[in-house]
């Protein structure tokens, strides 16, 4: 059963071109910078057991998930094949746009904790991954959901181009609770720039994340 939360109108984008021709060509970047980058490994360090089975949704070419932890598997979801070939920490993964099918193509109770790192801001029917989330993953497990504040800001939907950076914590953290996720904490962090210019305060890209317990 899943819980509607957003408008139609919140899930309206301003570029209406299907995504899988947005992200057809592979992006070998960072969105993001790296001590935001160094904060979410230390994250994941601290959220995730070390051999549980990880679904890495939104993933990319790298995963951010510490190269010394050992994890039973680690399965990927993204929206370019090249770049999830390239990532040494996935297992198996797969294409998929969830705009257009949100239904997550493992059996239930598969996994122990579901991440999503700077995707999430792109999902129009954010309901129907979070209910599919829930489905596949265990009891008492887990999901982490974070983000910054950047965005292709045409390619995201009006309730996160609209909203600020408290405003997107509730926004997932209501979704999430709202389709069958409990013990919902949310976590806001500055971080700081490397070197000389974080010495002199310079900070870097902040640090939000969602979590939530599978708690049935």
């Amino acid at each position: 059963m899943v819980t509607k939360v957003l408008t139609d109108a919140q899930r309206f984008k301003i570029d209406q071109e299907p995504d899988h021709i947005f992200y057809q060509h592979p992006r070998f970047v960072q969105h993001l910078d790296k001590p935001f980058r160094t904060r979410l490994t230390e994250f994941y360090r601290e959220q995730i057991p070390p051999c549980a089975t990880v679904l890495d949704l939104g993933s990319s070419w790298v995963s951010h998930l510490p190269d010394n932890v050992r994890y039973e598997r680690i399965i990927g979801h993204g929206m370019n094949d090249a770049e999830l070939s390239a990532n040494p920490r996935l297992d198996s993964y797969f294409v998929q746009d969830f705009n257009l099918d949100p239904s997550i193509p493992l059996q239930e109770g598969f996994v122990d904790v579901c991440i999503v790192v700077a995707a999430w801001q792109y999902w129009t029917r954010p309901e129907e991954v979070a209910a599919e989330m829930l489905r596949v993953t265990r009891s008492n497990g887990t999901a982490i959901v974070a983000f910054s504040n950047r965005m292709f800001f045409t390619k995201a939907p009006q309730v996160w181009t609209d909203g600020d950076d408290c405003e997107h914590l509730d926004y997932v953290g209501t979704v999430l609770q709202s389709n069958g996720w409990g013990d919902v904490k949310v976590k806001a962090e500055e971080t700081k720039k490397d070197g000389l210019i974080g010495l002199m305060g310079g900070k870097g890209d902040p640090f939000f994340a969602v979590t939530a317990r599978k708690q049935i």
